[in-house]
C-alpha cells in the first residue's frame, strides 16, 4: 500500500467517526466553557485576589472561548484520534483542545479589542481601515498570547489533561 496516498475508505471512516453525537456538544461545550472560566478565575485569584474591575468580563471571555471552541475542536480531535493507540488519541485531543481553545479565546479577545478601537478607525473598507483592522487584531492576539494564556495555568492544564484522557478513553 502506498503510504503517500492513503486509501479513500480510511478517510471516509475518519470523517464518519468525526461526527460526534449531539449530546457531546450539548454537555461537553458548557462543561469545557465552565472549566476555562474556573481556570481564569483561579488565575486571577492567584495573581491579584480577583481585585480587578473587569473580572466578570474576563470570566465571560474565557467561558465563551471554551464554549465556542468545543464544537470545532471535538470533531477535529475525533478525526485524528480515530483508530489510533490510546496515547495517540490522548495526544490528539490534548493538542487540538489546547490550540483550539486558545485560538477561539484569542479571537474573541481580538473582536472585543477591535470593537473598542473601532470608533477611532477610518471609514469601513478604506485602505487605512484595512491596515488598522489588521494591526489592531494582530496586536490583540499578541497581547492575549503574552498576558491571557497565563490565566489558563495551572488549573486549565489540569482540565486539559483530564478532558483529553476522558475523551481518549471513551473512544475505545
Amino acid at each position: 500500500m502506498d503510504q503517500a496516498n492513503p486509501p479513500r475508505p480510511l478517510i471516509r471512516r475518519r470523517l464518519a467517526a468525526a461526527r460526534p453525537q449531539w449530546q457531546a456538544y450539548l454537555i461537553g461545550a458548557p462543561c469545557w466553557g465552565v472549566q476555562m472560566a474556573l481556570s481564569a478565575a483561579l488565575g486571577l485569584y492567584l495573581r491579584d485576589d480577583l481585585q480587578t474591575s473587569h473580572a466578570p468580563e474576563v470570566l465571560l471571555l474565557y467561558f465563551l472561548g471554551g464554549l465556542l471552541s468545543w464544537p470545532f475542536v471535538l470533531p477535529v480531535g475525533l478525526f485524528f484520534a480515530h483508530g489510533r493507540a490510546p496515547e495517540t488519541r490522548f495526544a490528539s485531543f490534548f493538542v487540538v483542545l489546547a490550540a483550539g481553545t486558545v485560538a477561539m479565546t484569542a479571537f474573541l479577545f481580538a473582536l472585543d479589542y477591535r470593537f473598542f478601537y473601532a470608533r477611532w478607525h477610518a471609514p469601513f473598507g478604506s485602505m487605512v481601515w484595512i491596515y488598522q483592522f489588521l494591526f489592531t487584531s494582530a496586536s490583540a492576539v499578541y497581547q492575549f498570547a503574552v498576558l491571557g494564556v497565563r490565566l489558563l495555568l495551572p488549573l486549565g492544564l489540569l482540565c486539559l489533561f483530564t478532558t483529553s484522557f476522558l475523551l481518549a478513553r471513551r473512544m475505545r
